[in-house]
């Protein structure tokens, strides 16, 4: 991605202990935040945005206040912020690649995002979601501060 076509989208939780920069290939009214269907999700109102051809920069400054669930097929580990409870986004690691996708409501109002949209993964076999995930999920992704 060409420094020429980025647009940069920031956010993070409340209580600022993990922030976000996702460089976006396309501006934000292009995005439409995919409200997932599963019960994790729609208990946290949940609505992700993502990008295969962006570039996604997560920073953890306390890494013993963010926590990691696994839901569902268990294939993909939900980041929330175990200080303020904020749903952060999901991970997905497939062999040295770290996929990602960041809840929108992180972002705030004006964040320029088109409207939702209804999404379906619990109708998807694992192979069909990690498939899926491969192709719309941020493929580049750093984090500083996640781990053990």
């Amino acid at each position: 991605m060409t420094s020429a076509s980025k647009h940069t989208v920031t956010g993070g939780c409340h209580c600022h202990n993990v922030a976000v920069t996702m460089q976006l290939s396309r501006s934000p009214e292009f995005y439409h935040p995919r409200a997932c269907d599963c019960d994790f999700c729609t208990r946290h109102g949940a609505a992700y945005i993502s990008d295969a051809e962006g570039v996604l920069a997560i920073r953890i400054h306390d890494k013993r206040a963010v926590g990691k669930y696994l839901q569902g097929d268990q294939l993909a580990e939900f980041v929330l912020c175990r200080t303020c409870g904020v749903l952060i986004g999901v991970v997905y690691q497939s062999g040295e690649r770290l996929y990602a996708a960041v809840n929108a409501n992180i972002v705030g109002t004006g964040s320029g995002f088109g409207e939702r949209q209804a999404s379906s993964p619990k109708q998807l076999s694992a192979s069909e979601k990690t498939k899926r995930w491969k192709s719309v999920w941020f493929a580049e992704v750093a984090v500083s501060g996640f781990g053990a």
